[in-house]
């Protein structure tokens, strides 16, 4: 029997190779979805968003989404250019003067007093490229990632969008804006800007903007009281024996502070469905059924790798990252598949963007394809989860 031009012999193979994961032990559970032409060929949650309770992984399984916020904040940011209260190319010191005049390390990873003028200002566009010179911690070298260590340490729990801002002004860049492509806190800011510009904070722009018109009820930056149990286990994995450990759990989750810092580029939690409706959005070119949010152009865009040639060739987190895709607004997008082994099944012009506790997910506007892989796992290395899932669900493609 066929759904959505897909074996279900072969998707039965899908579901056993995920539940090996939980079975090892390697994840407690997991939630794939598979939406094709239309419908929802695959929905399927295994094991346990906690596993010392044996509390059941469910379809409404709330997870910590970490960078899948990104595409959000970049979606959001073209409304607002929609709306001619910004442009690609703004100086972004018009609404964050704090970041008028930042210095440059003339050294990546030298000491934070030897630095250069900007040669040109920061714009909207770099930010939205991750061409910025922003870093995070883990992305920094020598003594910048010390400093980025210590101007976060502890601020999301408390800091208000002007004061993480003005910690962030501190801060050198490690290259001039627009040289090249470095994972960082830029979509962060762009989070702050959205507030400046909009008058809103992140959180009510995202909720009346995007997630009520799109149907994304659980989707937020914290999750209330009452929602809490729906919450899965955050875990990682300890350093030196390798075995997973808890890293939050409900009871006590930074998630459940309303107060806490609105991350642009990390913050949201949400629910496999409502992510659905997310990626719908940009697959489809702006538009949901008979609900628009954002034109075609504006979504091509964000579908349009921006990278020079030059920039695909430096290394990102220690290998060749663009070498079969570029980068756009907040987004990946496959422009040679045969070079993105192990990754080679996207077809052209598919595009994701995953996140740091192993939820992943990616449109394929070729196969008319979203997969969406929800795990909550923050690996030491790349971890084979994501890249299972998606090959296989291609194998399963039977049309």
């Amino acid at each position: 029997m066929q759904k959505a031009g897909f074996s279900a012999a072969r998707l039965a193979q899908l579901t056993s190779a995920m539940q090996g994961y939980v079975d090892r032990g390697e994840v407690a559970g997991v939630v794939t979805l598979a939406w094709r032409r239309g419908e929802t060929a695959h929905f399927e949650p295994l094991g346990w968003r906690d596993d010392a309770e044996q509390l059941p992984m469910q379809r409404d399984t709330l997870f910590r989404i970490a960078s899948m916020t990104k595409p959000v904040t970049s979606a959001a940011i073209m409304m607002l250019i929609e709306q001619d209260q910004l442009t690609l190319d703004a100086p972004v010191a018009q609404w964050l003067p704090e970041l008028a005049a930042p210095r440059v390390l003339r050294d990546p990873a030298g000491p934070l007093d030897q630095t250069d003028a900007v040669r040109a200002p920061l714009t909207v566009l770099d930010l939205l490229t991750h061409r910025a010179g922003f870093a995070y911690h883990f992305t920094a070298t020598g003594p910048l990632a010390g400093a980025y260590e210590t101007v976060f340490n502890g601020v999301e729990s408390r800091a208000t969008p002007d004061a993480w801002l003005a910690r962030v002004a501190t801060l050198p860049l490690m290259f001039q804006p627009g040289t090249r492509w470095h994972y960082g806190i830029a979509t962060d800011i762009l989070g702050v800007l959205i507030q400046r510009v909009s008058g809103l904070t992140l959180g009510d722009f995202f909720r009346t903007r995007i997630f009520e018109p799109l149907g994304m009820r659980d989707t937020a930056f914290w999750v209330p009281e009452p929602q809490l149990a729906r919450l899965a286990t955050a875990y990682g994995i300890q350093p030196g024996t390798r075995q997973r450990i808890v890293e939050d759990r409900p009871a006590t989750s930074r998630w459940a502070n309303p107060k806490r810092f609105q991350g642009g580029g990390g913050g949201l939690v949400s629910t496999a469905e409502d992510y659905l409706q997310f990626a719908r959005l940009l697959l489809g070119r702006g538009r949901v059924g008979q609900t628009r949010l954002l034109s075609h152009r504006s979504v091509d865009l964000m579908r349009s790798n921006f990278l020079s040639r030059d920039q695909r060739r430096v290394p990102a987190f220690g290998h060749i990252v663009w070498a079969g895709q570029g980068f756009g607004l907040g987004l990946s997008i496959v422009d040679d598949p045969a070079q993105q082994l192990p990754l080679g099944y996207r077809s052209t012009g598919s595009f994701g963007w995953p996140g740091a506790y192993g939820t992943s997910w990616f449109a394929d506007p070729v196969e008319d394809l979203i997969g969406l892989m929800l795990i909550q796992l923050r690996a030491l290395e790349p971890f084979p989860m994501p890249i299972e899932f998606e090959r296989r669900l291609y194998d399963a493609i039977d049309d």
